[in-house]
């Protein structure tokens, strides 16, 4: 295949014969040494409408293979790791701009450790992931390497959900300092954004020490190439974590309105491969069994702030520690007395509802031009233009005019 070309394969099970025996071909879709451009990817697409291709995992090979590949979009397939321990999508070799889109993921719950979508390995960018459902993975989506030398940079993961994760929904590991960059890669700021999510996991997650969150991110490299990269992730639902926080992080980030509902706890910043650096946690609404939000450590230097969020809690509702950090204009109380804010915020789905009462969560307004530079940044859980008199991820009461929350995807804004 070449720029420009788009190959559609037809509804049907690959990698099997039509009495479900393995074939003798080479297994999954290897996308080896293809290369398209930003104006004309290449495109390995199901068909618009109907029933999906389905690619039938094998144990000896990762299903979608990624080498050496750039300005690829894989869409409308069905990936069936049938359990057998290989992932769903994985690299091979250096690879950018890859879209993966409108697929569904599941069969890789066999391990904590078998992922569905997985960058370990080498260095990416520009990659987008949307639109995916992952169900039941041991991970859904693992960015980067656990020893810090693949980096993940400027990436796109918007509109997925991933549900019923043992582990990480998803997880971008911290990256030290970059050694040899690939032509191409991006050695100036950039930001990764991860938005319009639902990450939710349930009674089949791991405990103890294997416990993870929905959402981890971690530090960027600490000098060099990449080392002022940040995270922008917002108007994401974090929904349930039976045995850890819903979201932690360190590095850079701006995190902001979200929705997050748990029986444990919500928000960690805390150092955990690397450093927590500069840190905003704006326009949240959390109602969390345990602690609401908790901020500690704070490189030298760097900055925490946590403004304007509407935070219930059966704990500490709001704990900065850092020696950079503050707290301001923040609403909190009780779990317990959140059904006094909020329409129903004790509810389950699919009556959960966490748009404010009248009057009880607009105050004064707050001066936002400190964020304004993130993607945005003036717009609520809904995409509504965000009235800074607000606190909480929502701008209004009443009535939520915008999508009712659900383990389904978050409708486009």
């Amino acid at each position: 295949m070449k720029a420009g070309d788009t190959l559609v394969l037809a509804a049907g099970n690959y990698g099997v014969t039509a009495g479900g025996a393995d074939t003798g071909n080479v297994p999954g879709l290897p996308i080896f040494n293809l290369n398209g451009t930003a104006a004309a990817p290449i495109v390995i697409t199901g068909p618009a409408t109907g029933p999906l291709p389905v690619l039938m995992g094998r144990s000896t090979h990762n299903t979608v293979r990624l080498s050496n590949a750039s300005h690829i979009v894989v869409r409308r397939l069905e990936v069936n790791g049938r359990d057998l321990g290989a992932a769903g999508v994985a690299v091979q070799g250096p690879c950018n701009n890859i879209t993966i889109e409108d697929c569904y993921f599941h069969g890789f719950g066999d391990d904590q450790q078998t992922v569905a979508i997985s960058t370990t390995g080498q260095p990416t960018w520009g990659w987008i992931v949307r639109r995916n459902l992952i169900v039941g993975a041991g991970t859904g989506m693992y960015f980067g390497n656990s020893t810090g030398d693949s980096p993940f940079v400027a990436g796109l993961i918007e509109y997925n959900v991933v549900r019923d994760t043992i582990g990480y929904g998803m997880q971008v590991k911290r990256q030290a300092a970059w050694g040899t960059v690939p032509a191409g890669m991006p050695t100036g700021k950039s930001t990764t954004i991860i938005r319009h999510n639902v990450f939710a996991k349930s009674g089949n997650s791991s405990t103890g020490d294997l416990a993870r969150p929905n959402l981890l991110v971690g530090d960027c490299p600490p000098s060099g190439a990449g080392s002022s990269n940040d995270f922008a992730i917002y108007g994401n639902l974090l929904y349930e974590n039976p045995s850890e926080g819903l979201f932690q992080c360190e590095g850079n980030v701006a995190f902001y309105a979200n929705v997050l509902v748990t029986s444990g706890t919500a928000v960690r910043v805390q150092t955990h491969d690397g450093a927590v650096r500069n840190i905003r946690i704006f326009h949240n609404t959390v109602v969390a069994g345990g602690t609401g939000i908790a901020v500690s450590g704070g490189a030298a230097g760097t900055t925490q702030r946590v403004v304007g969020n509407a935070v219930f809690a059966g704990g500490t509702t709001v704990s900065v520690t850092s020696a950079g950090g503050s707290a301001a204009d923040n609403v909190s109380d009780t779990r317990t007395n959140s059904a006094g804010y909020l329409a129903s915020p004790l509810a389950a789905m699919p009556s959960l509802d966490l748009f404010p009462k009248v009057a009880m969560l607009k105050k004064t307004a707050i001066d936002l031009s400190a964020v304004s530079a993130y993607p945005d940044w003036n717009r609520d859980f809904n995409g509504a233009a965000y009235d800074s008199t607000f606190r909480g991820a929502y701008s209004g009461e009443g009535s939520n005019p915008g999508w009712r929350l659900a383990i389904a995807q978050k409708p486009m804004v």
